[in-house]
This record gives C-alpha cells, structure tokens and sequence, in this order.
C-alpha cells in the first residue's frame, strides 16, 4: 500500500491490502458459517468458528437454546432451504442475534480508536499501520454466526458516547435490503453503504456485502510512493496485528522488534453471543444520545424478547413488526407515494462488487443539524426512553407525490 495518493492505483496488486483499499469505503466482509452449531442438530457435521472440530460439539451446545427448541425450529427450517432469507417473512427467530444490520454496522466503529492514532501521527506509514488495522479489526464483528435483523424500512440506529463519535444509520431500502451509515468525530468521518443479499442453504448461511481476507491469517507490507516495502504486518483478524519496520527485501530491520498495534477486545466469559463488551454497548441505552428517535434498533420489540432469551414473544413481534410493513407499503403505494430516507441521499454512483452493483447512499448532513437542535433545546424533557414505542414510519411526510 503506498503512502501516496497519487499512487494508490499503483498498488492494485498488493494482495490483502488492495483488496482492504478497495473495500474500504464499504461495507467489508463476506461471512460464511455454519448453522449447524447453532442449531446443535445432531447427525450433521458441526464447524467450529476457530476452524476445528475437537470441542465443536460442546460450543454447539453452550447455554443458547434448549434442545427442544433446536429441535423444533430445525423441522420448521427444511422450507427454507434454497431460499432467498431477506425475502423471507418468517425465518425463525433461532438463527438471530439481537441486533439489525444498522446496528452491527455500528460495530465497526469498536475500534475506532486507531483511526484517531492515524490522524494524530506525523509518520505517514504509520498512519497506514493504523488505518490499516482499523480495516481489518472490522472482520471480527461479522464471524459471528447469529444473523442479523433486517430493519424495516425507516428504521435507524444512532449511537453516542463512544471516542467522540456520532453515528446515525437508516434502511434506505427494502428490496433489496439496502442500509447507509454515517459515522464522525474531531479526527475523522466514516460513510458506509450496505447491500445484503443472503441465502439459506440447510448448512450455511452466506452474507455478502463486499470483500474477503483469507481464513484468520493477514499477512502484508506498507509501500512507499516508489513502491519499496517500509512496515510489515502480520497477524490474525481474529486475535492481533503487529508490526515492524523492514528494509526493501521485506525483511525486518536490525534492531527492531515487532509490536502489536492491535488486538481483540475482550468477550464475557460464556456470553451466548459471543459479544464484545463494546457489541453490548451497542444495544445499551447508555450509548444513545438525547432525545432518541423513535425508529431505533434498541426500540424494537421482537430484538428486546431476543435478548431476554424470550424466542416465542420474539417471533410473535417479528411478524407483527413485518405485517406492519406490509401494510405501510401497500397504503404507500395505493396513494402513488415513494418512500424517501431523511438522513440519506441517493448519489448517481454505481460500485461494482462480485456480488452485483451496489448503489451509494451519501450522508446529506441533516443528522447533524437535528442533533445539534436537540442537543441545544431546553424544553425537552427527560424522559424514560424505554417506553418510546418503536415507530420507523414516523418520517412519513418525507414520502415524495
């Protein structure tokens, strides 16, 4: 990777590291896992995350779900095998993790901490160490197996109180499921565009939104404008990154010592998520700002049974929830209205992707001038948001005749 703008196209052949520069204004992993550990289904084969299969079985069956409820819902799964799941009303509430898609693109921002070191360092390879990191610190968030909620058209998530940043990200779109977030603090701005295409097959579950890195290992070298190696890293997205000055064979200088720049936070030990301490956060009300929106994540019912381990309830609000768009859309439509997001804007520009055409969402700024309204009112009172009903259609006047 060159430490050269002007040069960037040079270094399209870099291996990893052009495939993260690449991905870097997106959305960037492609996770690929199986359910079968989740499900704990016996007489099929068992994956575990780590790549063996010596305690698989064990963390197949770890405290999640009873095996009557594994039981039942992999019967109920059979229908689904060969389908499209974001098309799918009913997929059962087994394979989920309490949390959107908005909210896991939240989750990029954990680390978020080596972008502030990027900005503050003067040594511009440095600089790339850090970004760098930052790029590939994010694979960590999406090798969990538990799917996602599709957030319902509207719906946003909006997150304070972590390094400085604002965050704000809305479904832009339902068919397909299209979501764009915006991140900022005094160090930097972060915009991303996600678009899920996703499919059942009775032995995996396959997400793509863009990119690949190899299995755990990363393995690479910051370039100079003149393409000579300077730093070279190494590690596992799944544990740690290092690195260490080297001279133009590649190999590490004399007299220097490699350093880790980066690693995984801790998880909570036996936590059924396999969460974070920061993927926790996410979902606490001590990271949502004042005056929360009533179309956020946190608000949605059939998330708050999930993670209170209440899968009948969870399931009976997720069809209620996706009944309700339903109704939204055909009211929309019979009345000749478009949907239009608040905090988005569509651009003209079109990113090719392996997986198709991805449209870009641009952050039209408004996000801001609520926030800081809100933030400057004096009038409003403070009151238990808890209690705020989960509404993702309260922007309905945006709709276009």
């Amino acid at each position: 990777m060159s430490s050269s703008n002007n040069d960037q196209n040079k270094d399209q052949n870099k291996g990893f590291f052009s495939a993260m520069t690449s991905g870097f204004s997106m959305f960037g992993n492609a996770m690929h896992r199986s359910v079968n550990g989740l499900l704990g289904y016996e007489g099929v084969e068992v994956i575990n995350p780590e790549g063996g299969k010596e305690d698989a079985e064990e963390e197949a069956q770890r405290g999640r779900w009873k095996q009557e409820d594994r039981d039942s819902y992999w019967k109920m799964m059979h229908e689904y095998i060969g389908s499209d799941i974001t098309s799918v009303a009913t997929l059962p509430v087994l394979v989920f993790e309490p949390m959107t898609m908005l909210q896991k693109m939240a989750e990029l921002m954990e680390y978020s901490y080596l972008l502030d070191r990027a900005d503050e360092c003067e040594d511009p390879y440095m600089r790339l160490v850090y970004a760098s990191s930052w790029a590939i610190s994010v694979y960590f968030a999406y090798q969990r197996t538990w799917k996602p909620f599709n957030p319902i058209l509207g719906e946003t998530y909006e997150m304070a109180n972590h390094g400085g940043i604002s965050f704000i990200s809305e479904q832009v779109s339902h068919h397909p499921p299209m979501s764009a977030g915006h991140a900022e603090n005094e160090h930097f701005t972060y915009d991303v565009t996600s678009k899920l295409k996703t499919k059942f097959l009775g032995n995996s579950l396959d997400v793509y939104p863009l990119g690949r890195a190899g299995r755990y290992e990363v393995d690479g070298y910051v370039y100079s404008a003149a393409e000579e190696p300077k730093v070279l890293m190494t590690g596992k997205w799944n544990e740690s990154l290092s690195y260490q000055p080297c001279d133009v064979e590649g190999e590490p200088l004399p007299g220097t010592e490699l350093k880790e720049v980066w690693h995984v936070a801790d998880i909570p030990e036996k936590d059924k998520f396999q969460y974070t301490h920061f993927a926790h956060k996410i979902n606490s009300f001590d990271t949502a700002p004042r005056k929360l929106l009533a179309s956020d994540s946190r608000l949605r019912p059939d998330r708050c049974a999930l993670e209170r381990g209440d899968l009948s309830k969870a399931g009976a609000e997720k069809s209620s929830l996706e009944e309700r768009q339903r109704a939204e859309k055909r009211n929309r439509e019979a009345k000749g209205h478009q949907f239009t997001p608040r905090w988005f804007d569509l651009t003209d520009e079109i990113t090719s992707t392996p997986w198709g055409d991805l449209e870009v969402y641009r952050y039209n700024g408004k996000y801001t001038e609520h926030r800081a309204a809100v933030d400057s009112s004096d009038s409003i009172n403070e009151v238990d948001v808890r209690s705020t009903e989960f509404s993702p259609w309260q922007f309905g006047n945006l709709s276009a005749e």
